[in-house]
């Protein structure tokens, strides 16, 4: 059975070079998710060769999407995020030429010059083969529901691309306001990043976005940044708005119709089978979130998972397939 992944991710040296070398609590945070998976998490982001294949081969991982790790180009200014962007793009263009059987890329977007992303997702689509897009995050601190930026989704949807949002780190101020002190730790991975891209999809639909662009596909990571679990309730308590708003679906439809969830990083079954039975088979697709989750968890999942073996192609391969048209 085939295996595709679509969350994972690579680093430039560009894009370490305007990171601050981490130090005090930040190093050990580092170290300790070095020591959670057994390897250099760093050395797999800049390696887009011998151990990023080697890893897959051990989990038996025969195709991976990879897109530059957060910030991304979405934490610059313009001037930065540019160069940082075709940099990356044509870094990860040449892993693509070079080990085409097995590597595939989304394209990272300067999204603080919209009209150059837009640019720029066009080369990425047409020229180097890349499936999609992935932003991290807000763009300094603005969402991509603001109109400024519906030109890039109009270009995905032309150029019939998924678009993936990826967390960031939340807002400084909601940082400050529920993160501050001993949960600190919730901030990132734990629960802040879902906050983060669950929050970001949700103001995209209610801004209408996928009214004036029905064809466009999301996709979110970690079954979804929790939606799953509470759309029933959700879409119970914002349907009225969505009406007032003059929206023409509700907020289920648009989850159930225009998104994909990948598993990256969510290796739980219960989770699994709430959004298997809240999106369908039709909507997930496997992916593992290397070099911060090890390939062989994932592998290891899906032996557990207890689902047919239809709905299991369908998530390893099939719908990934279909939605990236390998």
């Amino acid at each position: 059975m085939r295996v595709i992944t679509l969350e994972d991710h690579f680093a430039t040296a560009m894009d370490r070079g305007l990171i601050p070398k981490p130090a005090g609590s930040r190093a050990a945070m580092l170290a300790q998710l070095d020591e959670r998976v057994g390897y250099s998490i760093e050395e797999g982001l800049l390696d887009l060769g011998e151990m990023r294949l080697a890893h897959m081969d051990r989990a038996g991982i025969d195709f991976q999407v990879i897109s530059l790790t957060q910030p991304g180009a979405q934490g610059y200014d313009a001037a930065t995020a540019v160069p940082l962007a075709r940099d990356a793009n044509d870094r990860l263009h040449e892993a693509c030429e070079k080990h085409p059987t097995r590597f595939g890329g989304f394209a990272t977007l300067a999204t603080p010059d919209p009209a150059e992303s837009v640019k720029e997702l066009e080369r990425c689509v047409t020229r180097l083969g890349f499936k999609g897009a992935l932003v991290s995050g807000s763009t300094r601190g603005e969402f991509l529901d603001d109109k400024k930026y519906w030109g890039i989704f109009e270009c995905a949807e032309a150029l019939g691309v998924p678009f993936y949002i990826h967390p960031g780190p939340p807002h400084p101020l909601a940082i400050k306001a529920y993160f501050e002190g001993a949960v600190d730790p919730m901030a990132r991975a734990a629960w802040g990043f879902a906050i983060d891209a669950g929050t970001h999809f949700l103001r995209i639909a209610m801004a209408g976005v996928l009214d004036r662009f029905p064809k466009l596909t999301f996709i979110l990571g970690h079954l979804g940044e929790g939606i799953p679990f509470v759309l029933e309730r959700m879409n119970s308590h914002t349907e009225r708005a969505c009406k007032a708003a003059g929206l023409k679906k509700n907020i289920k439809q648009y989850m159930c119709e225009n998104v994909m969830v990948t598993t990256s990083g969510n290796f739980a079954v219960p989770s699994l089978l709430c959004t298997l039975m809240t999106l369908g088979a039709d909507r997930i697709m496997f992916s593992v979130d290397w070099p911060y989750e090890r390939n062989e968890w994932g592998q290891e999942y899906l032996k557990q998972l207890p689902i047919s073996p239809e709905d299991l192609a369908k998530i390893t391969h099939l719908n990934a397939q279909r939605v990236l048209k390998l």
